[in-house]
């Protein structure tokens, strides 16, 4: 074909399928879709979840515990997994005894020729369930909710995930179970922000406070702590907490807390306070 048409050939499908549908059902014609068939039967791994759990700023950095309920596939308790009722057992298949597999003769363009196919009757299991289990059907398996409780770590940050393995639905074929993905989310914090395991916040104090000095409450995560501001402090002045920031799973590592000041311009000011101002105005230098 494509001696005699070139590249169109290979457009109009005019050399690929020479009357058998394509090179897929040349397989199946000549193999009688024992490709295919091995594909179906191979192990193949059970069904992942993907789950989303939301938490505050504390629980992400101290770790917490969370439920979740799921709907998965395990195999039937009542029958073991068999498929069969109590007391009966799967019987051998007496069409392909036992192998799941039938051999065929078939005859075809190119000849007589021979080819494993998988057996009707027991659908390649090689054994047939007389009296099926009646609380799967004869399945083998049935679709439960479960819930799964799990420890979110300590340190967690946004969009962070956890895997639980082996917790999703039953594999097929000897395949393994399914796992359990949790995406994490966290809610921003009214004071606290998250760079790496440090954290950072602003503190802001008044104008005698920056130019005096002196012992000030600064938030941390779980409570407050006391630092002392340094007389004559200015608005973006760092001040570093050690080992006040988020402590990595394990322990391992803890950041620290960096506290920015800010100096605050009072909004309104009563007589009295305007009196000092302007009396403090006088003898104060201008630069």
């Amino acid at each position: 074909m494509y001696d005699l048409r070139g590249h169109a050939a290979s457009q109009s499908g005019g050399y690929g399928d020479f009357g058998f549908g394509g090179l897929g059902e040349i397989f199946d014609t000549f193999f009688g879709g024992a490709f295919s068939d091995a594909a179906s039967r191979a192990p193949r791994q059970g069904e992942n979840f993907r789950l989303k759990t939301r938490l505050t700023f504390e629980e992400a950095a101290f770790g917490c515990t969370r439920e979740f309920t799921i709907r998965r596939t395990e195999a039937c308790q009542e029958c073991n997994g068999t498929g069969c009722a109590e007391g009966t057992s799967p019987l051998k298949c007496t069409d392909c005894g036992g192998s799941g597999r039938l051999r065929r003769v078939e005859q075809s363009i190119f000849g007589r020729f021979s080819h494993v196919v998988r057996c009707p009757r027991c659908g390649g299991t090689g054994s047939i369930i007389t009296v099926p289990c009646s609380h799967c059907k004869g399945t083998a398996q049935v679709t439960v909710s479960r819930t799964l409780r799990t420890q979110i770590p300590a340190g967690i940050d946004n969009g962070g995930q956890v895997t639980l393995r082996g917790k999703g639905s039953l594999g097929a074929h000897g395949g393994a179970a399914g796992d359990v993905h949790i995406a994490v989310e966290v809610e921003p914090h009214e004071v606290f922000s998250r760079d790496g395991l440090d954290i950072n916040c602003e503190l802001p104090i008044n104008f005698a406070q920056a130019a005096l000095g002196g012992e000030v409450a600064v938030p941390v995560l779980g409570g407050t702590t006391s630092i002392r501001i340094p007389s004559n402090t200015q608005t973006g002045k760092m001040i570093r907490l050690k080992g006040k920031g988020i402590q990595e799973a394990g322990g391992k590592r803890c950041g620290d807390q960096i506290v920015q000041v800010r100096v605050v311009t009072p909004k309104k000011l009563d007589p009295d306070q305007r009196r000092l101002f302007e009396e403090l105005a006088k003898i104060l230098p201008t630069e």
